[in-house]
């Protein structure tokens, strides 16, 4: 059974599109601790490459990443 990530913050970007998800989560995650998980959740497409691509230019971890129909959903651990 997977283990349940448990966010410390959660960041509504639905309805927004490029480039406010991306700066939002960049925002977001700035403002946690080191080892703090946010939650992004997001409806814009170019998001799941944007955001994805930008952990990883970052060194943001990202945890986990879900499809649902339209709406994505990250989970991205603060690494520095």
């Amino acid at each position: 059974m997977a283990s349940k990530i448990t966010p410390d913050v959660e960041l509504d970007c639905l309805g927004l599109y490029c480039p406010l998800p991306i700066s939002m989560t960049k925002e977001g995650l700035e403002n946690l601790e080191v080892g703090q998980v946010l939650k992004v959740v997001a409806d814009d497409p170019a998001a799941e490459e944007d955001i994805k691509r930008w952990a990883k230019r970052a060194g943001q971890a990202l945890l986990k990443f879900e499809k649902e129909g339209t709406v994505l959903t990250f989970y991205l651990k603060r690494m520095k």
